[in-house]
């Protein structure tokens, strides 16, 4: 649904992104996920047509961004950084608006406006002028003059950025019901977002893509994949054990809280010989968890170039 291919963007001597390829699939949510700067929205921005290429090219639902650009831009909806609109409309003018723009005419423009009103709740807002908004409200809005037109690709660029907990909540079940019958492709500099949202991940810095796997992949390289963390009062004489176990390459405990987290050689699965000492020591494990991997770590030292 979405192909990109060595997309570069270069604003004089500075490369934004540099020889960028993705593939999207329906039914799946792509994570573009990198640090500040890294050129996730300039990268969008060209997938969506909104900014031409300096080379490479970009193709939504098999139209040429660049040279189809109208029938591209038909089967996408797209949520900009910011979520910019006209601030002296009300919520309900600038979704006729969009309506209008986007050729939705007669009752199945109705139908369509009630129902994405209903799914982003701003019922409440309808009336108000865009510019009188809060900062989550014209995030609604924006996702709601995406979605509009029930595109079968999205492109949403931070698309909870500036919402409450439970608002975010209610986005991302939102996305994840779309995403069944979608392609998506989602912006974020949100780790939580990752685990939320997305079924594969691309990483970028510096314009460049680091990596490419899906979320389970990515915790698999982190050091902290397959270690077990506990809580116990008196492990001290538990911890020389653990430590000689032959599966376990480290141990390490926390100074302020005194939590202990063992981690094993590569391959090897430690929680029953953990679990097998603790219990023939008699110690009372307050918590017990086995780790599946550490998405931070993880991106910290892919973006910074760190040994993982």
């Amino acid at each position: 649904m979405i192909e990109a291919e060595q997309l570069t963007r270069r604003y004089g001597s500075l490369v934004a992104v540099d020889a960028l390829s993705l593939r999207a699939e329906p039914g799946k949510v792509l994570g573009l996920l990198g640090p500040n700067g890294a050129g996730k929205t300039t990268a969008m921005r060209m997938i969506a047509g909104f900014l031409a290429p300096t080379s490479g090219r970009v193709s939504v639902c098999g139209y040429d961004v660049q040279r189809q650009p109208l029938k591209a831009k038909r089967s996408l909806g797209y949520l900009p950084e910011g979520a910019p609109c006209y601030g002296e409309l009300t919520v309900r003018e600038s979704l006729d608006f969009v309506a209008r723009a986007r050729a939705l005419k007669g009752e199945a423009a109705f139908r369509r406006l009630d129902e994405v009103v209903e799914r982003l709740q701003l019922e409440a807002v309808l009336e108000q002028n865009l510019d009188t908004l809060s900062k989550g409200f014209r995030r609604r809005v924006g996702l709601a003059q995406a979605i509009l037109h029930d595109p079968p690709v999205l492109i949403l660029d931070e698309p909870t950025d500036g919402l409450d907990p439970n608002q975010k909540h209610e986005v991302r079940d939102l996305i994840d019901a779309m995403a069944r019958n979608r392609t998506i492709i989602i912006s974020t500099h949100l780790l939580e977002e990752v685990g939320a949202l997305c079924s594969r991940v691309v990483i970028i810095a510096g314009g460049k893509l680091l990596a490419d796997a899906t979320p389970a992949e990515l915790e698999a390289r982190s050091r902290y994949h397959g270690a077990v963390s506990f809580s116990a009062s008196g492990a001290g004489a538990a911890r020389a054990m653990i430590a000689h176990l032959p599966q376990v390459s480290n141990v390490e405990v926390d100074p302020t809280s005194g939590r202990m987290t063992v981690f094993p050689h590569p391959g090897e699965a430690i929680l029953d010989p953990v679990q097998n000492i603790l219990r023939e020591q008699g110690l009372a494990v307050h918590e017990l968890q086995l780790e599946r991997g550490r998405l931070d770590e993880v991106f910290r030292r892919i973006t910074t170039g760190e040994r993982l």
